[in-house]
Formats: structure tokens, C-alpha cells, sequence
């Protein structure tokens, strides 16, 4: 059943933006800077599409008897670039219209320079609902895999940890990590109370009441990243269930990495004259974030590696009956 939701909530996407390809204009405003989007944008529409279907792909791996031997970083690294993209909208957008019904002014067309309107309203409400059911039946699909193929990997509690030869390499990769994530979670204080520091200026002067709660939760990824490191690596919390930190560094260095990666692409791409395009400050941020991120799922890698060492229990090892449909 999770699998057929997880496919379903594909179609709304995939079908806007096959629609736009084909030269339909459907949810697309007079003056919106897609009109003019010419060769480009068709290429993004195209990959976009492509990402969309690999969905799908995931939700066959996660279901099917094959997708149990399926070499593990062939299936991890979709996964985690998928939570990183789809957390994001999957926490942000309904606190977005809950704002917006409490009288915030997020509720009128998104704008790029705060110019002509770029979509209709109806169209976020579409496709970000299908993220959110993609997210929702998708990472509960994974768990399911996950428990039953690796689960031994993350069972007891931060004081059950050995100490082992490259724990104080991974205490360093954990502080440097934590550290570069002082940079977005700075900045990400600063835009969110008020702040335009390193903002260019059309993106200033669109800020709405989405601006505000998107930074805001961006800022908590940031924390929890840096938390959820730093116990793995000093263990500080001896009690704590090992599988929460794990989940949360999971969260948080996909949602950085990835989503950050996602909006460096997004502004290069949407940059029209050199004074409508991101600042220097901006993509430094961005590129900050994405190491923030890698840092922090190169030593969970590492981690899990020992972990499935130690036990003997190859991450490549799996049972060889499927259970979930």
C-alpha cells in the first residue's frame, strides 16, 4: 500500500511539469519569468522529472525481493539526497499556512525581485502536497528496510559505544562539522529576524511571512546537525538511544547539504542580469552548508562501517525475503 501511495503522489508533479515541456502554460501567470525560460528551463523541467521518477525507482528497491541485494550506498545516498530535498518542504510548508491563516502576508504569489508573479497559488498547494505524501510514504518504506536489513547497526545507547583507533579523527571531523555549521546557522538568525546582510536585493525585497518560517526551520536543521554530531561523537548523554542521534544527523545533514546544494543551483540558474543574481555572501553560505552536510554523513559512513565490522554484519548482507508492499 505505501508503495503505490509513495508512486501516486509522483503524478501531480510529473504531470505540471511534462505539461510545461510540452508548451503548456497551466498555473503559470501572464508575465511570470517561466514564459521566458527558453532552452534552460526545459532542461531543468526535463531533470526535474527524472527526480521525480526516481521516486518510483525507490519505492520498488524498498518493496521488492531484488532491492534487498542492492549494494547499500546504491540505495543510502538516493535516500538521503531524497530527505534532503523533500524534509524541508515536508516541516516548512505547513507551518507556512498555518502563518498564513494566523494573517501572515505569505499567501499571495511568490515573486522573484518582488516583480511579476511566478506561479499561481494553487500550484505550491499541488505539488508541495505530493511532497509531503512522497516524503511521508517514502521514508516510512525506508525505515521498514532499514530496521529489517541493518537495524543491529543502531541498537542500544551512546554509553554502549567502543572506543575505537579513529575516534579521535571522527571527534575532529564532528567539531569541524559543528563548527562550519556556524556559518548558515548565523546567517540564518540573521534572515530570519530581519537581517538583508548578504541577501541581493530583489530576494530583500520579496521577503514574506514564508521567508521568515523557511529560515527558521532552516536554522533548526542547522542545530540539530550540530547536536546530533557532537553526541556521537563525545557521548556526552550516556542514556540517549543510539538510533536518535543517528536519525537526527541523518535529517539534518541531508536537509543541509542537499537543500543548500538545490538553492545554489536554483540562483545560478534563475540569475538574469549580473544585479539580479545571488551574492557572493549567499553562495558562500550555500557552499559552507553543503561541506557542513558532507562532513557530517562522510562520519556517519565511517561510522556505520566500524559499527557493521565490529559485528560482523556486512552492510552489503541482507535477508533475502521481502515484507512490505
Amino acid at each position: 500500500m505505501l508503495r503505490v501511495v509513495a508512486i501516486v503522489s509522483c503524478l501531480p508533479y510529473v504531470a505540471l511539469k511534462t505539461a510545461w515541456m510540452a508548451g503548456s502554460r497551466l498555473g503559470i501567470p501572464d508575465g511570470s519569468p517561466l514564459l521566458d525560460g527558453g532552452t534552460a528551463l526545459a532542461v531543468a523541467n526535463g531533470a526535474t522529472v527524472l527526480m521525480d521518477g526516481a521516486v518510483v525507482v525507490l519505492a520498488l528497491l524498498l518493496t521488492r525481493p531484488w532491492g534487498l541485494r542492492v549494494p547499500a550506498w546504491l540505495l543510502v545516498l538516493p535516500m538521503w539526497v531524497a530527505s534532503g530535498l523533500l524534509l524541508p518542504i515536508m516541516t516548512a510548508f505547513p507551518v507556512q499556512l498555518i502563518v498564513r491563516l494566523l494573517g501572515g502576508d505569505g499567501g499571495r504569489p511568490v515573486s522573484e525581485g518582488g516583480a511579476e508573479p511566478f506561479l499561481d497559488p494553487w500550484v505550491f498547494g499541488v505539488v508541495y502536497g505530493g511532497f509531503i505524501v512522497q516524503g511521508l510514504a517514502l521514508g516510512t518504506l525506508f525505515a521498514l528496510y532499514a530496521r529489517e536489513r541493518w537495524g543491529a547497526l543502531w541498537q542500544g545507547r551512546l554509553r554502549d559505544l567502543p572506543e575505537t583507533p579513529t575516534m579521535p579523527a571522527l571527534r575532529a571531523t564532528a567539531v569541524a562539522a559543528a563548527t562550519a555549521a556556524l556559518v548558515p546557522g548565523v546567517t540564518h538568525v540573521l534572515w530570519a529576524t530581519g537581517s538583508t546582510a548578504g541577501l541581493e536585493a530583489g530576494r530583500a525585497a520579496d521577503r514574506s511571512s514564508d521567508f521568515y518560517v523557511l529560515e527558521a526551520v532552516s536554522l533548526l536543521f542547522v542545530v540539530v546537525t550540530a547536536v546530533a554530531v557532537l553526541l556521537l561523537a563525545f557521548r556526552r548523554t550516556g542514556r540517549l538511544p543510539l538510533r536518535l542521534p543517528l536519525v537526527l544527523a541523518w535529517a539534518g545533514s541531508a536537509q543541509m547539504a542537499c537543500w543548500g546544494g538545490w538553492l545554489s543551483v536554483a540562483a545560478l540558474m534563475g540569475a538574469g542580469e549580473a544585479a539580479d543574481g545571488p551574492t557572493a555572501a549567499t553562495m558562500v553560505i550555500y557552499a559552507v552548508q553543503m561541506l557542513a552536510g558532507a562532513l557530517v554523513v562522510t562520519l556517519g559512513a565511517y561510522f556505520f562501517a566500524e559499527r557493521a565490522a565490529a559485528r560482523s554484519v556486512p552492510v552489503r548482507d541482507a535477508p533475502h525475503e521481502s515484507r512490505v508492499s
